[in-house]
């Protein structure tokens, strides 16, 4: 099921909100716990009911080793116990995510024809894997108490923030669950909640979708684009997934605000930043949390001089890569990150600045072209529009006429790309607007506009980018 789907919104949604509230109300707490987890594996269900065990085993799972590693026990190695906890969870992964990846592999370079298993990528699997396994590290550090399946259950599978996030810590989540004021409706968190969602779904459906039939085109076509239109085929999925991954942020923060449960905050205005690190302190935030608590740091961070500082950068960064897909094309993504965050800190012990506006142009072009592989199907995509926007044939040059005919669009795609900038650059973010959110009419008649627009325009559902990893 989509946020932006007429049955998430009109019934999904509201039944779930009332019934969680009314079971509340009648002070049947547990009865009101158990149904918000029904709810979000029918959520979850609705997509393919085949893996409902799937998320349902590794939740189990987790839970007994969690506790394990709680429990006070001479018997229980809770290093070892804590390494099959983690393996079994990269098991999982690895084998739904990347078998047939590895195995394609495997036939390029020993010229074998091992047939591929053809696995579907269950839904959100990257997601509450990682969870769990911070779920894991965080109770073998003493960090969490949970002795009771119904709250774990609660804590992996609620459902704004079970597919796409953000990556939850259980210290962040459970202690809201538990707060007896957050049992009540508050109208305030529901103004809000639904202010903000209305926000995301504008965002997704009039912004991003938008863009997504320019960048898809033009993905589509890459032997043929002119320079133009590479440019115009980069930003366009650039501000695709600017727009998406901001939009599903701004929907699941806003739903969960209606259960009284506030989100981490996982997309700050990442396209202002002034430098990658900048960068990724902004862009996904609990999954660059993830990296650094759990792969960069206990590879040694940069504790251990400044080459193994930089070797655990590539590693955490290469790692980051493949998180996001099985593809020799994200991997060098990761890559690319990975050396800019090398060349970023070798700079800074250069004691040496740029201009602000300068360091934005840099920083914002290598992540516009870094994006060109992350968006790429094949590695001949990228290569293609890449060499088409650096190395100009003035030959090719489109002339008015042509402008832009391989994407279906005008000219004015230049204009929107423009001004799409503008307002990534110079408008209030949505956690700034959460800041200073007030209940009024101005809110309210930006709600109904935001809403309305968004709704007559839901003709054709598109899934958010981020659920496809």
């Amino acid at each position: 099921m989509l946020f932006n789907s007429i049955e998430f919104i009109f019934l999904f949604l509201p039944i779930t909100f009332f019934v969680y509230f009314y079971l509340n109300n009648k002070r049947l707490t547990e009865a009101s716990k158990g149904f918000l987890v029904f709810s979000s594996l029918f959520f979850y269900s609705w997509w393919n009911i085949l893996y409902l065990p799937l998320i349902l085993g590794s939740m189990l799972f987790n839970f007994v080793i969690g506790n394990s590693l709680n429990k006070e026990h001479k018997k229980i190695n809770k290093k070892q116990l804590l390494t099959v906890g983690i393996v079994g969870n990269i098991v999982l992964l690895a084998y739904f995510k990347y078998m047939d990846f590895f195995i394609s592999n495997v036939n390029y370079f020993t010229n074998t024809s091992i047939p591929t298993l053809d696995l579907a990528l269950p839904l959100a699997i990257s997601f509450f894997t990682f969870q769990q396994i911070a779920y894991l590290v965080d109770s073998y550090k003493k960090e969490t108490k949970e002795y009771d399946f119904l709250n774990y259950a609660v804590f992996v599978s609620f459902f704004p923030q079970l597919i796409a996030g953000p990556i939850v810590h259980h210290k962040e989540m459970m202690p809201q669950f538990a707060n007896v004021h957050n049992k009540i409706k508050n109208y305030k968190n529901i103004a809000l909640g639904l202010f903000i969602f209305s926000l995301g779904l504008f965002k997704k459906i009039i912004i991003a979708d938008h863009f997504a039939e320019v960048a898809n085109v033009g993905f589509g076509n890459t032997d043929v684009l002119n320079v133009i239109e590479a440019w115009a085929t980069s930003l366009s999925y650039t501000f695709q997934l600017y727009f998406d991954f901001s939009g599903y942020t701004d929907m699941a923060i806003g739903a969960a605000l209606l259960f009284n449960i506030k989100l981490p905050i996982n997309f700050n205005s990442p396209y202002k930043a002034t430098n990658i690190q900048d960068f990724w302190r902004r862009w996904h935030i609990t999954l660059s949390r993830f990296l650094k608590d759990y792969i960069y740091i206990p590879l040694g961070g940069n504790r251990k001089g400044t080459f193994q500082t930089y070797n655990n950068l590539m590693i955490t960064f290469i790692i980051g890569g493949l998180w996001h897909g099985a593809g020799w094309t994200f991997v060098f993504w990761g890559f690319l990150h990975g050396l800019a965050l090398v060349i970023h800190r070798a700079w800074q012990t250069l004691n040496l600045k740029l201009n602000v506006i300068i360091a934005w142009f840099i920083t914002f072009n290598f992540i516009n072209i870094s994006w060109v592989f992350f968006r790429a199907e094949k590695w001949e995509d990228a290569i293609n529009i890449l060499k088409t926007m650096f190395i100009v044939d003035f030959s090719s040059l489109p002339s008015k006429e042509q402008l832009l005919v391989h994407l279906d669009a005008k000219p004015k795609i230049l204009i929107i790309l423009i001004f799409a900038l503008f307002v990534i650059l110079y408008f209030k973010n949505s956690n700034q607007i959460k800041d200073d959110f007030t209940p009024n009419k101005k809110y309210l008649i930006a709600f109904i506009l935001l809403f309305f627009i968004s709704i007559v325009n839901i003709n054709k559902y598109q899934i958010f980018l981020y659920f496809n990893f």
